[in-house]
């Protein structure tokens, strides 16, 4: 369950506005979950109707992802400095209007660009809703349910998007997977206006750390995607803006990444832990998505039932996986998620395009569970290795990694599956795979009470 800067408010609510309140953030929740997922499935109807090739349609994935994962550094602040109502109206709002846009795009460019703003208005909501459900309850036991829901809602929203995508894509056309987002946002909308005004508070920002950042990944991204004398060109970008980056952060007062986190040895490896979860699941729901349709031939709404074995049980897997790193200390879930998402991703490398899809559903499942099961440790790993008042920006950093190695892992999948499908499909796999190892021994020489408590 994704985790952001909460904002303080010791203001009691009625009942029914903390109700409202909780129920119009799991919908804003909800709606920016859905639509990384959601898209999958219409990945080869959008390149049959807009056209764009592989790489177009890894930059509909992409362009929303990267986006949402470069401003989620930031936007807490944002939130801050607006207020948690007022910010989320925002985020909506632009969510809305940007989807309406995808949804009327005359061609594949149009569509890329809506798709980005989509992501800023995500990374706008996100913390933005968290925060207004901490407001909502300022009692510690009905928070914690609330916050409960609050993961919940973007699970099942997970969980229903690939199916939700299939079907809307089948039953009326691509562009309904976008526009199905205007009445859900004019219902959060609506609800919001029922919720108290949030608190301002002030909240320093780094702009040209959050600069330097949107650069360095969309030109990353870029040179991925795009390969040539064109990506060697974003490339040389990248490392520019990297080093800006490295050059700028440490002389900010409140840098977007303070860079001295990474020297705690936990923070570094539950951050590339995540990564490598997060390479393994969007890579495979990217890759398999267009293999269901483009290699075997099947409907977007097959495709999106045949995950729907693997999505309806993250949720459940989150839960167990809390209470497992509760009871023995993060280290064991971890390691067990690492090593049995890897397995997974290994089992995988035997489907071809003769394959049952009942038994690639069986197969996906594995994966599915290890992600969702090391996931909540490494939160928690993550929340144990910093100071309280730092647990929000941490968080942020965490999630902003694994966004971002989610999109890389799109790109990576897409360049690798452009030549020769199968063959890509399984290199892809096998590097995911190859991650996880590498990621479960390091985590495998933690120790202390961030590591395990057992």
């Amino acid at each position: 369950m994704p985790m952001t800067r909460l904002e303080p408010d010791t203001r009691q609510l009625p009942s029914y506005s903390s109700a409202l309140t909780l129920v119009a953030a799991l919908l804003g929740f909800a709606l920016i979950t859905l639509d990384a997922s959601v898209v999958n499935v219409a990945l080869p109807a959008i390149g049959a109707a807009l056209g764009g090739g592989m790489s177009g349609l890894q930059w509909v994935v992409d362009a929303y992802t990267l986006a949402f994962a470069a401003l989620m550094l930031s936007t807490g602040s944002f939130s801050d400095r607006i207020g948690a109502s007022r910010a989320f109206g925002i985020g909506i709002a632009l969510f809305t209007l940007a989807s309406a846009v995808c949804g009327l795009a005359p061609n594949l460019p149009a569509l890329i660009g809506a798709r980005a703003v989509q992501g800023v208005a995500a990374a706008v909501v996100l913390p933005a809703s968290l925060a207004l459900v901490r407001q909502a309850y300022p009692d510690p036991a009905r928070r914690t349910r609330a916050v409960a829901s609050w993961g919940a809602g973007g699970s099942v929203a997970l969980a229903l998007g690939p199916v939700a995508g299939g079907a809307l894509t089948i039953g009326w056309d691509w562009r309904g997977i976008f526009f199905i987002n205007l009445p859900l946002g004019a219902v959060a909308l609506a609800l919001l206006v029922r919720a108290p005004r949030s608190q301002r508070r002030p909240a320093p920002l780094d702009l040209p750390g959050q600069l330097t950042a949107m650069v360095t990944l969309t030109a990353l991204a870029f040179a991925v995607i795009e390969g040539g004398v064109t990506g060697l060109a974003a490339l040389a970008v990248a490392v520019l803006a990297a080093g800006s980056f490295l050059w700028i952060e440490p002389r900010q007062a409140h840098p977007v990444v303070p860079l001295g986190l990474f020297r705690d040895r936990t923070v570094s490896v539950v951050v590339a832990a995540g990564m490598s979860v997060s390479v393994a699941f969007y890579g495979v729901v990217f890759v398999f998505s267009l293999f269901f349709q483009q290699v075997q031939g099947r409907s977007a709404l097959h495709a999106g039932l045949v995950f729907l074995p693997m999505s309806g049980l993250i949720g459940v897997t989150n839960v167990l996986s809390g209470k497992l790193a509760a009871r023995y200390g993060a280290r064991r879930p971890m390691l067990i998620g690492q090593a049995l998402a890897a397995t997974g991703l290994l089992l995988l490398l035997y489907v071809d395009a003769g394959t049952p899809s009942a038994l690639v559903a069986v197969l996906l499942v594995p994966m599915a569970l290890g992600c969702a099961l090391a996931v909540p440790p490494l939160t928690a790993a993550m929340m144990d290795a910093v100071p309280a008042e730092r647990a929000g920006l941490a968080a942020g950093v965490l999630n902003a990694a694994r966004q971002v190695a989610g999109g890389l892992s799109v790109a990576v999948f897409g360049v690798l599956v452009a030549d020769g499908f199968e063959a890509g499909m399984r290199l892809g796999l096998a590097i995911g795979a190859g991650l996880l190892l590498l990621t479960g021994a390091l985590s495998f020489r933690l120790s202390g009470p961030s590591a395990s408590r057992a």
